[in-house]
């Protein structure tokens, strides 16, 4: 395993065989910690246009031009084919875009399906049948932000029901666990199917809470690792931008 330590940041490349159905050559991961007592995370979908950035290097582009800078990006969640969210979209505060209970078809609807969100506590995920109780726990606005995906790879360290061992569907994936204040990243860079992925979060990031952003759209733009990766046009994105 080769480990680069960073003020905020820490990244991982790991291949490690670690299933007992391992194949002749393992998975890859990127792993990205975000260290949320030092870094703030804020969730970016339109311009002051209101036209979608799309890209990461736009939101680069957008944020230079106000004299930020992006430092880390990743896809965010699910989005129909106008960008919008799928489902829950809270950015700085704000519902965007409502909850989403309803069934249909798809890793989206495969229940139980989550909400990554930040309050000032820190980051969590909560399985989203959840999520309006805590809402309405907390004063207004305490939810800085939220989004929305599915399914949830680990509840409460129990690996998602539907998820197949030794299945042959193997893709490019990325998701999201917590870790006390961190919230941690995780791209298979390589083809794995959605079970072991969950239990790359469970058994080798101890996670007890992951949820799964994306497949096929699976992106990262990082400016430690000097990486902007483009596979197709995005919805709504996690960032950390300073200062």
């Amino acid at each position: 395993m080769k480990k680069l330590l960073l003020p905020a940041l820490v990244f991982l490349l790991a291949g490690l065989a670690w299933s007992a159905a391992v194949a002749a050559d393992p998975p890859r991961y990127t792993v990205v910690k975000v260290d949320l007592r030092t870094e703030r995370l804020a969730l970016f979908l339109n311009d002051d246009t209101g036209a979608a950035f799309k890209r990461f290097d736009r939101l680069e582009a957008w944020l230079k031009a106000r004299n930020k800078q992006l430092l880390f990006a990743v896809n965010a969640g699910m989005y129909h084919a106008d960008f919008s969210p799928v489902g829950l979209l809270v950015r700085e505060g704000r519902e965007e875009a409502p909850l989403n209970l309803a069934d249909g078809v798809g890793n989206f609807f495969r229940k139980p399906n989550g909400v990554f969100l930040v309050t000032a506590d820190g980051p969590r995920i909560v399985e989203a049948s959840e999520y309006p109780a805590l809402a309405k726990a907390l004063r207004k606005g305490a939810v800085q932000l939220a989004t929305q995906s599915g399914p949830l790879l680990l509840h409460h360290g129990v690996v998602h029901p539907a998820l197949i061992p030794n299945s042959d569907s193997r893709k490019t994936r990325n998701g999201v666990c917590v870790s006390g204040a961190t919230a941690i990243f995780v791209f298979a860079e390589t083809p794995v199917n959605f079970h072991d992925f969950a239990l790359y979060f469970r058994d080798v990031l101890h996670c007890r809470d992951a949820l799964y952003l994306d497949g096929t759209v699976s992106a990262l733009y990082s400016k430690t690792l000097q990486r902007n990766d483009f596979v197709r046009d995005l919805g709504p994105m996690l960032a950390v931008v300073s200062p």
